[in-house]
């Protein structure tokens, strides 16, 4: 099939089924995480802080891990990151096996996390198109997406039984163990992997950075793009994070079934997407295929908050994840084709950072909003306003233009 092309190359495949293995890892942990802080504290209080102090890590180091990127061979950086990420898992797996794990010590390791994750996810968007050729950037794009998405099924899928099989410190230990076999693969990757060309290998960290905010606020269609994100992921990513429990239960008079049955359709709608974008050698209309698939997406969400049977919330659900994946991959394209390569470190982390830090307020904003308007609202506006930045895009030509 075409949409596996890119496994054709030996670096990717080594580099996908090694972050393939991982993510199921990632969302095994999620969940076994969530479980023995409830189990041992009882406190909501006390799973925010962990995300927080993941999260917040991770956005105030991406310029460094971005600068970071564009200076280093970006496989033994990635290397590097997995390697520590399993050694911080295997002391979490002994404590918690020993009865011995504390709360302040899973906080270090949430930050631990999240400074290696702005090292590591830059360094895989930086390294992706390094390992395939232009035709199959598509391909690879949709493999990458794809696996995450499979990770986001399967992990929690089988989390809940091995946690019953053998304990947290169970589950603890196979993310360990799927960090040291993401390492394994990128093994074969460390000989080839060379620092990025530079044409200006001198210039200090500081430099570079300016260099790669230069880089987007010279392009439109970049600074745009990102600019559109910063406020979709809120509009989009605040209903479906803090509303979604409430709306099954408050609005569509469902269970935790019915919950786990959205939180399945969505990534399911991403790996359509991906299935049918993946097999295109190149991708027509991205600035179109970025505008209108948000809006529909937004559509999507919007549908949710409607008096309408299951059946058509969940056909919402999954058209929801197929067009933002169609958007994501287009962008994902955008940033391969115009950024030069020994820039797309940088820039990645810049538009990690654009996109996403807006998104702690817009949380608050939501919870607050649902509390005072009802899920159902929140679901309404989020979706509209969704569909209405993403289109007011296309009123730039560098967007509407944009093959």
């Amino acid at each position: 099939m075409k949409l596996f092309r890119a496994l054709t190359y030996r670096p990717f495949a080594l580099l996908w089924a090694g972050q393939t293995i991982s993510r199921v890892g990632d969302h095994l942990y999620e969940v076994a995480l969530a479980w023995w802080v409830l189990q041992e504290t009882g406190s909501a209080l006390a799973m925010s802080t962990v995300l927080a102090l993941a999260y917040a890590p991770m956005l105030l180091f991406l310029l460094v891990g971005g600068v970071a990127v564009d200076r280093l061979p970006r496989a033994r950086l990635m290397l590097a990151a997995d390697a520590v990420r399993g050694a911080a898992m295997v002391i979490l797996a002994t404590l918690a096996a020993g009865d011995a794990l504390q709360l302040w010590q899973v906080y270090a390791a949430s930050v631990l996390f999240g400074l290696t994750d702005a090292l590591f996810q830059p360094a895989y968007t930086a390294l992706t198109p390094e390992l395939t050729p232009e035709a199959d950037w598509p391909s690879a794009n949709s493999l990458s997406s794809m696996s995450m998405q499979l990770g986001r099924v399967v992990g929690p899928a089988v989390a809940g039984l091995l946690i019953a099989a053998g304990g947290v410190a169970f589950a603890f230990g196979l993310n360990a163990a799927s960090f040291f076999l993401s390492a394994a693969f990128l093994v074969p990757l460390w000989r080839g992997s060379r620092r990025p060309a530079r044409t200006d290998a001198a210039a200090s960290p500081l430099a570079d950075l300016r260099a790669g905010l230069a880089t987007i606020l010279a392009a439109p269609v970049l600074w745009i793009s990102i600019l559109v994100f910063a406020m979709t992921n809120v509009t989009l990513s605040g209903p479906y994070s803090v509303a979604l429990p409430f709306l099954v239960t408050d609005h569509l008079g469902g269970d935790a079934r019915t919950l786990g049955l959205l939180y399945a359709v969505f990534p399911l709608g991403y790996l359509l997407g991906g299935l049918w974008l993946g097999r295109k050698a190149r991708l027509r209309r991205r600035g179109l295929m970025m505008a209108v698939g948000a809006a529909v997406a937004g559509g999507g969400i919007l549908a949710l908050g409607l008096p309408v049977p299951l059946a058509v919330v969940l056909v919402a659900a999954l058209a929801n994840g197929a067009t933002l994946e169609a958007a994501s991959l287009a962008w994902t394209n955008v940033l391969q084709t115009e950024v030069p390569a020994e820039r797309l470190g940088r820039v990645a982390s810049l538009d990690m950072l654009g996109s996403f830090i807006l998104l702690p307020v817009g949380f608050g904003l939501t919870g607050l909003a649902t509390e005072q308007w009802g899920p159902a609202l929140v679901f309404v506006g989020g979706g509209l306003l969704t569909a209405l930045i993403s289109l007011a895009a296309l009123g730039h030509p560098a967007i509407r233009r944009l093959d």
